[in-house]
């Protein structure tokens, strides 16, 4: 091991590099596929399958970031990133080449497939070839690249749609993945032991099952009008997460090990990596659409108010790797904390009268509390684990915020949709305004065709439902302090 860190250590910065571009293509796909939806749905139609582009690859990514990094523990890090970036191009490929929108979504789910693999591979690398006193710092560095995809997606999105085509939204990726795959193809040694390796089949498809069931529960609960899907995927998930369960405990290679839960800051760290999740998606879903629908304010301004998340973030990160070896793990991540409390606060008391300085400053610290928690735990876990599991331990927080996410998604949702009809019923509305009135609230110019009483109350509506989101969001950030603050010190 000492040769093979040797080693590394003569090609460090190029493997950092080629791991961060890799990092770079699954992050930005989330953002710079937004920018170019409606040149998308010009030319391929199928504007019901919307919300679909973004949930294919979504699924598939978070169904199979477990299953990447047992395999990773299993074969090593190499062939699973360069195998990834191969799966993630090719999605990429077929996604331009893309002529009816069913097409595309198929492509993005073989996207997310890629992605599944190049997020904790990503991290996990980094984890392998530095020192515990360096990972702190270079983990900040791979938190940047959220920050710059945040930033810079929509920017390119725009760019790529206004001067080419929609087309080389993905095509981009093509050049970028290349040169990952030749600098991790060449400058990461590793000396995996050779033995023979059984895959535990039965584990990784009742795995798969299990969380794929669970992301299509949670991503389209609001559009399931049938009680018998409902309850046929609640049987499903809970089914197949018991005979998993049941299975891992006999299996003598586990595709996730159980005794991970049993680690006290393992276990605190994956619970608040869940319930911040939740924040995140909180304030990136619904904060543009207050400062554009109630304040009334554009949507570059909007675009503002989130992006001073995306600052703080890679800033706190950054930050986090040189508090980490001066105050320790709890007290740096108990900053975190008071940052995302701090937040959540501003949030609590955002009003249509406040300006959008307010909401931006809240963003703020949001995006600092992530940076100090989430850099603070990746070092933790990937410093309390051996090398033979490191790869499944990163990979399972990184499924706990995804699940977060995606629950959060669909409970802040459900929360908003009832508050707003509970609304327009209270007004009694209900022949001239619906939940899709909201979306001429937005539109600089279908608002035009609104009456100003109708105006006022959707206003008023949106509101009373966003604060009812943002009441969720502090209680999220009270929960996920108390978390940190009973971690043991180390």
């Amino acid at each position: 091991m000492n040769q093979m860190m040797k080693r590394q250590k003569i090609h460090r910065p190029l493997v950092l590099a080629s791991v961060m571009l890799g990092m770079f293509l699954a992050a930005i796909e989330g953002t710079i596929v937004a920018t170019a939806m409606p040149s998308i749905v010009a030319d391929l139609g199928g504007f019901s399958l919307y919300s679909w582009v973004f949930s294919a690859y979504l699924l598939t990514n978070a169904s199979t970031v477990l299953i990447f990094g047992k395999l990773a523990d299993t074969y090593g890090r190499k062939p699973i990133f360069i195998g990834g970036v191969i799966v993630f191009l090719i999605g990429s490929t077929l996604s331009g080449f893309a002529v009816s929108m069913e097409m595309l979504i198929g492509a993005r789910f073989i996207q997310g497939v890629g992605a599944g693999a190049l997020m904790p591979m990503a991290t996990t690398i980094v984890g392998d070839i530095y020192t515990k006193e360096e990972r702190a710092k270079v983990q900040g560095y791979l938190s940047s690249v959220w920050g710059i995809s945040a930033v810079s997606g929509p920017l390119l999105g725009g760019l790529f749609v206004d001067v080419l085509h929609w087309r080389y939204v993905f095509w981009m990726n093509i050049p970028l993945g290349i040169l990952a795959m030749i600098g991790i193809l060449f400058f990461l040694h590793e000396h995996i032991e050779k033995k023979k390796r059984e895959i535990n089949y039965l584990g990784t498809f009742l795995l798969f099952i299990t969380v794929s069931s669970l992301m299509v529960l949670l991503t389209e609960m609001s559009h399931i009008s049938r009680p018998n899907q409902f309850l046929l995927l609640i049987g499903i998930t809970i089914v197949s997460l018991i005979l998993f369960c049941v299975y891992e405990r006999r299996s003598k290679m586990p595709v996730m090990p159980l005794k991970l839960w049993r680690n006290g800051p393992i276990r605190i760290a994956n619970l608040t990596a869940l319930t911040t999740g939740m924040i995140v998606i909180g304030v990136s879903s619904y904060l543009p659409t207050y400062v554009q629908g109630i304040m009334g304010k554009s949507a570059t301004i909007a675009g503002f108010t989130l992006t001073m998340m995306s600052i703080g973030w890679p800033i706190a990160s950054t930050v986090a790797g040189r508090l980490l070896l001066r105050i320790g793990y709890r007290s740096t991540a108990v900053l975190g904390g008071v940052s995302l409390l701090l937040g959540s606060v501003f949030f609590y008391f955002l009003t249509p009268l406040k300006s959008p300085i307010w909401a931006g400053t809240g963003s703020f610290f949001i995006g600092v509390g992530m940076g100090l928690t989430s850099t603070t735990f990746i070092v933790l876990i990937q410093s309390s684990v051996r090398w033979d599991i490191r790869g499944i331990a990163t990979a399972s927080h990184i499924f706990m915020r995804s699940l977060g996410s995606t629950i959060g998604v669909a409970i802040l949702g459900a929360v908003l949709n009832y508050k707003i009809n509970s609304h327009i019923q209270q007004n009694e509305w209900e022949g001239a305004v619906s939940l899709d009135t909201f979306n001429k609230l937005l539109d600089p110019i279908q608002k035009g065709d609104l009456s100003e009483s109708i105006i006022i109350m959707l206003r008023e509506g949106l509101s009373q439902g966003l604060h009812t989101v943002y009441i969720g969001l502090f209680v999220l950030a009270i929960i996920s302090f108390l978390l940190i603050f009973f971690m043991k010190k180390e």
